[in-house]
């Protein structure tokens, strides 16, 4: 992984972790390591379940450590590129203005924050994973 202090969870089926280039401070992934491509096609019904169950944690986690107002939670993807199945949970922290929230909030359109240092994106991850149990 490029930027091994971003893990914050790890099993034999998925991998968390921040995203390297976040729009959001605690914008985190949770995928599959297998490679999938539809969302729910692709997935038996306990794989799903399993992988929703730790969307769920994950963004509980997330919503706790950073105390974010709200929780944003979705899936993008193409057949054309970035075709590996993800979840982004991404927090909306108080005081963001309504225009400013919802997709705005998590695109490209604002920009990438300012890389924080290693330090600090292991320290958020360690806080969150501990958050998780």
């Amino acid at each position: 992984m490029e930027f091994p202090e971003n893990v914050i969870y790890e099993d034999d089926g998925s991998i968390v972790f921040h995203d390297g280039y976040p729009r959001a401070y605690g914008y985190t992934l949770v995928a599959p390591k297998e490679h999938r491509e539809q969302v729910t096609g692709d997935f038996r019904m306990e794989e799903y379940l399993r992988l929703q169950q730790l969307v769920y944690r994950v963004t509980e986690a997330v919503r706790q450590e950073v105390r974010a107002e709200r929780m944003y939670i979705f899936t993008f993807g193409s057949n054309q590129g970035n075709a590996h199945v993800h979840w982004h949970v991404v927090p909306l922290p108080s005081g963001v203005p309504y225009e400013e929230q919802q997709d705005t909030w998590a695109s490209w359109s604002k920009g990438v924050l300012k890389i924080f240092p290693k330090e600090e994106m292991a320290s958020l991850a360690t806080r969150i994973r501990t958050r998780m149990g």
